[in-house]
């Protein structure tokens, strides 16, 4: 993954542009391997620990929380959300799997060894993405704002206000913290924005346009919405809801720069 860590540290090592006259740098993508994922699978939040996938599901009725085998598609633990309940983002913290819910303002924290549900939480607002970076949690809601809250209570700390050359950018959905940055798919569009923790600014793009060809996409939702990274591997997974792939990408500059 040394094509990723090099774009990812040629951006990162850049300075703002004046006033935002420049946007953002464009990067596309190369796919590394590809993996079986469940096409019924509603994919609402993704991420990798430790060798496997942990997903969340989403849908009343279908919502769930897996430990999958990246090589296999298997599942291996599965616990499924009460039936009136539709899942949301999902991140690996400690010992411990965090989960949210789309509009019932609860989250669940569960056992990371067997998902033994360990206590609740509660938020307002709806409850889309959710990453950490190993202290905070960072919580989308759909609106231009990233949540920061404080991973033992839950208490909202701060907020990230996203903004792209200027301008509020809403839409954040699944989120990933990848090497310092928050990435976050934009609902119902093939683009990551990379987004600086600092400022909230959008510090490039990745266009992940054909990725999946129209012939898996023709339900109106199955869009991109599962971002994960290895960090131990440095490797960038992506996937959606009801793909029936997980790929593994290298992120390059597009030709054009």
């Amino acid at each position: 993954m040394c094509v990723l860590l090099a774009a990812m540290s040629t951006v990162s090592g850049q300075s703002p542009s004046p006033k935002g006259k420049h946007p953002p740098p464009e990067y596309t993508f190369e796919v590394v391997r590809q993996f079986p994922h469940d096409p019924t699978a509603f994919t609402q939040g993704f991420t990798y620990y430790d060798g496997s996938f942990y997903e969340g599901t989403g849908r009343k009725g279908q919502s769930s929380l897996r430990q999958v085998n990246p090589e296999t598609g298997q599942v291996v633990r599965k616990v499924d959300l009460a039936a009136d309940l539709f899942g949301e983002g999902v991140t690996v913290l400690g010992n411990e799997v965090i989960q949210l819910t789309w509009l019932s303002h609860v989250g669940f924290v569960y056992d990371l060894r067997d998902f033994h549900l360990l206590r609740t939480f509660q938020y307002p607002g709806e409850g889309w993405g959710l990453t950490t970076d190993g202290h905070d949690l960072f919580l989308s809601d759909g609106s231009a704002d990233i949540r920061v809250l404080d991973a033992r209570t839950f208490a909202e700390k701060r907020r990230i206000n996203v903004r792209d050359g200027g301008k509020p950018l809403d839409q954040l959905n699944e989120l990933e913290f990848v090497e310092g940055e928050i990435y976050a798919n934009i609902w119902h569009s093939d683009r990551i924005a990379r987004i600086s923790l600092q400022t909230g600014k959008v510090v490039g793009w990745i266009d992940l346009t054909g990725l999946l060809g129209p012939f898996y996409q023709r339900e109106a939702e199955a869009v991109l919405n599962g971002i994960a990274y290895d960090r131990e591997g440095k490797r960038l997974f992506v996937t959606g809801k009801l793909w029936p792939k997980v790929f593994e990408i290298k992120v390059i500059p597009k030709r054009s720069q």
